[in-house]
């Protein structure tokens, strides 16, 4: 049985498939939480981020190549606003002396440390060992506009 991850600013999940490689639903369903108007689809293009106020947390949402992804604005480390960090690519495992780039517009980067998440997932991809993630949260394009539930 693998450990529960440490999510910043939320319960523990009872989902234990953190560290399994494979992009997992966010932890925050849309039939459990409200709508949020982000903002209309063709006003929030490739390379858009917005920070939103939702009961009191800040959530992220972001537009890459890969997608539209949502977490929440706290690094777990030192509780940096991990949302200003830019949104890049990172080194992948490989042979030695190999370096191979990948996961380009998938990864989420800490302004304060570096530290790095998956935009999909919230997993922190410094250390899988440790099971740390940020929550996540649903985002869609819906009738034209770009939804968050949270």
């Amino acid at each position: 049985m693998s450990a529960q991850p440490s999510v910043a600013g939320d319960p523990p999940a009872g989902d234990a498939s953190v560290g399994s490689g494979q992009a997992r639903p966010p932890r925050h369903a849309a039939g459990q939480r409200k709508r949020h108007v982000v903002a209309k689809a063709d006003e929030f293009g490739v390379g858009a981020r917005r920070i939103l106020k939702v009961d009191g947390r800040e959530i992220g949402v972001f537009r890459t190549e890969a997608g539209l992804f949502a977490l929440r604005n706290s690094c777990p480390h030192q509780g940096a606003p991990l949302c200003l960090g830019p949104v890049t690519g990172t080194t992948l495992a490989s042979a030695p002396g190999e370096y191979v780039w990948g996961m380009e517009g998938q990864v989420l980067r800490c302004p304060w440390h570096g530290w790095e998440f998956d935009l999909r997932t919230g997993v922190g991809l410094y250390d899988p060992y440790r099971h740390e993630r940020v929550a996540t949260y649903e985002v869609k394009n819906e009738d034209g506009e770009v939804v968050l539930f949270a």
